[in-house]
């Protein structure tokens, strides 16, 4: 067994998409239009489906938006230098809402960011 995807509601495919590709740097896998159902799934992540886990964007053509609930985490990303990733992301337009830097009650580096519908993404030093 392996973990396939993980799937997030969006309500801008196009600007989502953007967001993982351009400041993440997630390469998309697949996308697919479905007319019947009024929705498209587009498959992002950082090497083949068949080796890697991939974030799966959902957007429903009718949907405007969506509750975010209080159950749902985070997406957590590895990088080399969470400080540097955080400039980049910053530079790039994207929005750190946790400035990067030890975890409370421990010495892991983290930061946090959040995606265009407010999906928040850990991003955590090797």
């Amino acid at each position: 067994m392996r973990l396939l995807h993980t799937m997030l509601r969006v309500t801008d495919l196009q600007k989502s998409i953007s967001f993982y590709t351009e400041i993440l740097q997630m390469k998309l896998l697949r996308r697919k239009d479905f007319p019947d159902g009024k929705f498209t799934l587009a498959f992002l992540g950082y090497g083949p489906e068949h080796e890697t886990t991939a974030l799966e964007l959902t957007h429903n053509w009718e949907t405007s938006s969506y509750e975010m609930g209080n159950a749902y985490g985070h997406i957590a990303i590895e990088v080399e230098d969470v400080y540097d990733a955080c400039e980049k992301i910053k530079a790039q337009g994207g929005q750190i809402v946790r400035e990067p830097g030890p975890m409370l009650h421990g010495s892991t580096i983290l930061a946090f960011a959040r995606d265009p519908d407010g999906y928040m993404i850990e991003l955590l030093g090797s």
